[in-house]
């Protein structure tokens, strides 16, 4: 029996019952991965190798458990940004190209029923700083239910004479985190890793590489410090774009060294759903 138009109220739904409700096309997505993964050595014995592919983590995951009608918000850089409309009326760019699209895309397939609400509040070239300058319109306001942050990257200081500080960048996360929470003390936090790759002219030629890397790595320590104390999932996409570019080599992830191309945000969306799937 359907409930009166306008009298539901926000309920918490497990796994079993979103998977119940989709079972037939989960099952058939499952299956359709699962030949990726394990027909890809039948491709040619001289692709063998691409087989691993199914091996980077986050490629089989359960449905994540949301509330009914939870607001999933999605903060960062250029690279979650990837030219999102401003318009949330504008239904046809509203969430832009990136690995939000493909994980909004995913979960409104495979639990509709949850009627779940996606925002994209990435702007390309934002610090840590801007972050700052935008929280409470871009975050407070919004009265997100689950909070998913990815920064960093444009906050790497490789030119000579510039000095990053990584005791700061750490006091305006914690800061902002903080504002977060005392805003909604329930509130969920995905925390993600900023990476880089080896590849691309300034990464290859141009002399950015062995400072960038230090870098980033710093930055992973300090959002792994913040993913503990505040409770959040914490999503090591380094790590992820390491073993991937073993597999392929770095370019075929990240075009420049720091914006992954299609795929290289396909990596994001299946290890963002991954370790939410774990919680």
């Amino acid at each position: 029996m359907k409930p009166a138009k306008g009298s539901y109220k926000k309920e918490t739904l497990s796994n079993n019952e979103l998977l119940s409700n989709t079972m037939n096309d989960r099952r058939l997505f499952i299956k359709s991965s699962l030949i990726f993964g394990a027909g890809a050595t039948s491709l040619s014995e001289g692709h063998a190798n691409e087989s691993n592919l199914s091996a980077v983590p986050g490629y089989k995951y359960k449905v994540p458990k949301f509330s009914q009608g939870d607001r999933i918000l999605f903060i960062g850089d250029s690279i979650t940004d990837m030219n999102w409309g401003r318009n949330e009326k504008d239904r046809n760019h509203y969430l832009g190209h990136s690995y939000v699209y493909l994980i909004a895309s995913r979960l409104g397939v495979e639990i509709p029923h949850a009627k779940l609400e996606f925002f994209n509040r990435g702007h390309s070239g934002n610090r840590i700083e801007d972050l700052k300058k935008r929280w409470q319109k871009d975050v407070i306001d919004m009265k997100p239910d689950l909070l998913s942050v990815l920064i960093g990257v444009n906050d790497r200081k490789v030119k000579e004479g510039q000095n990053f500080s990584i005791d700061q960048w750490e006091k305006n996360y914690r800061e902002l985190l903080s504002k977060g929470r005392q805003s909604n003390k329930d509130l969920k936090l995905v925390l993600i890793d900023p990476f880089v790759l080896k590849s691309g002219w300034w990464m290859t030629k141009g002399g950015e590489w062995d400072i960038s890397r230090s870098q980033i790595e710093s930055m992973g320590k300090v959002v792994s410090g913040l993913a503990s104390e505040f409770d959040a999932v914490h999503i090591r996409m380094q790590k992820v774009f390491d073993e991937a570019a073993k597999v392929a080599g770095p370019e075929q992830w990240i075009w420049d060294g720091v914006h992954p191309l299609p795929q290289g945000h396909e990596l994001i969306a299946r290890q963002w759903l991954y370790e939410l799937s774990a919680q």
